[in-house]
């Protein structure tokens, strides 16, 4: 019977003004592709993407067109070290304009999260090594909206992003 496992947290570290993304995906092709699927989403898009390999060589890939988020994603990556999970930090662009492509790639099997919230991971390890449970993303609700916050989330949706003109 093999080992139950141990628990952790581990915080992901997410640069001012960036957003990540967190996933599982199967496949050393994984970088190149997700590298492909930013570039095309959105243009002018900054981001770093690493994804920590759970055969052969087992190490952490990157790439990525801004070298600091690269850096970036490299250590996250080494926090998690699990298998097959890959991390993507980006600037000057959100993960709405890029999740699609994302999960359109192939090999991506799931996105745990996709946020510029404070970001832990939870993660197990067993004898054979680390994979991630889920996420805690942002913070605990504080109440239910009212008719004030309605009229400033549809403002901010309507006339401050753009959405549903």
């Amino acid at each position: 019977m093999a080992d139950s496992g141990k628990l952790c947290v581990e915080e992901m570290l997410i640069p001012e003004e960036c957003n990540i993304i967190v996933g599982q995906s199967h496949f050393i092709k994984t970088v190149e592709d997700l590298y492909e699927a930013m570039v095309t989403a959105a243009p002018g898009i900054e981001f770093g993407i690493a994804f920590c390999e759970a055969s052969g060589d087992c190490l952490i890939r990157f790439d990525g067109n801004a070298k600091d988020l690269q850096e970036a994603a490299v250590e996250n990556a080494k926090r998690l070290s699990a298998g097959h999970t890959f991390v993507i930090l980006m600037r000057k662009g959100y993960p709405i304009n890029v999740l699609g492509r994302i999960k359109d790639c192939q090999e991506v099997c799931r996105v745990f999260a996709a946020t510029a919230n404070p970001l832990q991971v939870v993660v197990c390890e067993t004898e054979q090594g680390r994979g991630v449970i889920g996420v805690v993303d942002g913070f605990l609700p504080k109440g239910v909206e009212t008719e004030e916050h309605i009229v400033w989330r549809k403002k901010l949706l309507r006339d401050i992003i753009g959405y549903k003109r």
